[in-house]
């Protein structure tokens, strides 16, 4: 296993000026856990400590052509020498849009931003502006980035203290968050358009939007049934209602188009982050040109580094690439050869299991059958996939230690690196189940 003795030296003089010693919560694993990265290259990232790891992390899928892709690296570098932040147009964002707009096909026009959190966060505030309404729906496991309209999960406990299916219980996720916007959001299980069409008919005259990621991204890449996107836009036409369309984790990674060309539905709005850039913090919303023209005609949006020349940069760089090369095919290849490897090593130990996801974006789970909604990934045994995962990691293939957080593929991961994570989960699982 592993030694972490820099990391965790590091850990307790962090700790001293920032909380847990992160910078994001989702980074503490533990005092003897957290890890400090000394750099990346393609596949592959290190710790401070020297150790390696073959990463389906990614950063939590942005890095989708690799770490520190020189196409895209020089590109940034020969924007870093004309200026960075103007607070003024550039030419580069007219650029980037355009490629979007080509490439995705729900998308008419483009406003750039930072992050996931805030794309999410003003289409949101775009759809309540078009409509005049303020409610809106989002679904169990779905995840929408950090701002507070969207800090809100379903109470799915266990026995008394479980709500209904039928009629989830809004509760946010954490602390500081007003009790008054719980009002304005209803959650309901994905993939289950009965429920939807029935919340909407009694509802749909105080709806905004329906919010909708069309893989769970948090809950381990969840596909949508084939009817269900389809019905979203259905009932979107019926009532008046904006269809928003959470593609941070799966645009430009699914296809091209993102999950709009795969399922073949065009939402109103859509949200980017993740891919766009390569690992550059740039983000996007975009989406029909009638509604996107109320930004500027009494609906604001605005972002001192919205636009800036090295996030253009990076992502027009990453657009290109993708648009001209076979990088997606390659992460599809990668990834289906992937899952063969991690089936036939848990079909030697008599583990079964399932799949769900994209070969760029998947998960396996210990069950029966593959996962349709938040509540059926609570039914699998995800305890024994995070003592794998925690094995995996101690042994340099690195993962996110839970369950709901898929794997990610990039074009830069080899054929080595797939044959090397099979040897590595042989060994994990052998040592987890002999503890069991």
């Amino acid at each position: 296993m592993v030694s972490l003795k820099k990391s965790n030296t590091l850990f307790r003089t962090a700790a001293r000026v920032l909380p847990n010693g992160v910078t994001s919560n989702f980074r503490y694993w533990g005092e003897e856990k957290t890890r400090y990265l000394s750099h990346g290259k393609a596949g592959h990232i290190w710790d401070v400590d020297g150790n390696r790891y073959i990463d389906y992390r990614l950063g939590y899928g942005p890095v989708i052509l690799g770490h520190a892709d020189e196409r895209v690296d020089q590109a940034v570098i020969a924007a870093l020498q004309r200026g960075v932040t103007f607070g003024m147009s550039l030419p580069e964002e007219q650029q980037a849009a355009e490629k979007m707009v080509a490439m995705c096909p729900g998308v008419e026009m483009v406003r750039f931003a930072n992050s996931g959190t805030e794309a999410t966060m003003h289409a949101l505030r775009l759809a309540r502006a078009y409509t005049g309404r303020e409610h809106f729906i989002m679904f169990e496991g779905q995840y929408h980035g950090l701002h507070d309209s969207v800090m809100f999960s379903a109470n799915i406990g266990n026995g008394e203290w479980s709500s209904s299916r039928r009629s989830p219980v809004v509760y946010p996720i954490g602390s500081g968050i007003p009790r008054a916007l719980a009002e304005l959001v209803t959650i309901l299980p994905f993939n289950d358009c009965d429920g939807l069409k029935s919340t909407v008919e009694q509802s749909w005259g105080r709806l905004a939007a329906i919010l909708v990621e069309p893989i769970l991204g948090n809950c381990g890449g969840i596909t949508p049934d084939p009817e269900f996107l389809p019905f979203i836009r259905h009932l979107c036409d019926e009532y008046g209602i904006i269809m928003i369309m959470d593609e941070v984790k799966t645009g430009f990674r699914l296809a091209k188009g993102g999950a709009q060309e795969v399922y073949g539905v065009k939402p109103d709005l859509a949200t980017y982050a993740k891919a766009l850039g390569n690992g550059y913090p740039v983000a996007a919303f975009g989406g029909k040109r009638e509604i996107m023209g109320e930004l500027g005609n009494g609906v604001n949006h605005a972002g001192t580094f919205s636009g800036n020349r090295v996030s253009m940069a990076a992502a027009n760089a990453t657009l290109d690439i993708l648009q001209n090369t076979d990088a997606l095919e390659t992460i599809r290849r990668r990834g289906a050869a992937l899952q063969k490897v991690i089936g036939e090593v848990l079909t030697s130990f008599s583990l079964q299991h399932v799949f769900s996801g994209h070969p760029g974006l998947f998960i396996f789970w210990f069950g029966e059958r593959p996962p349709r909604e938040y509540r059926d990934w609570k039914q699998t045994d995800h305890s024994l996939y995070d003592e794998i995962a925690e094995g995996m990691i101690g042994r340099g293939a690195m993962m996110e230690p839970d369950s709901r957080e898929p794997w990610f593929l990039c074009a830069a991961h080899s054929e080595a690196d797939v044959a090397e994570t099979g040897n590595i989960l042989e060994d994990t699982v052998r040592e987890v189940l002999g503890k069991r």
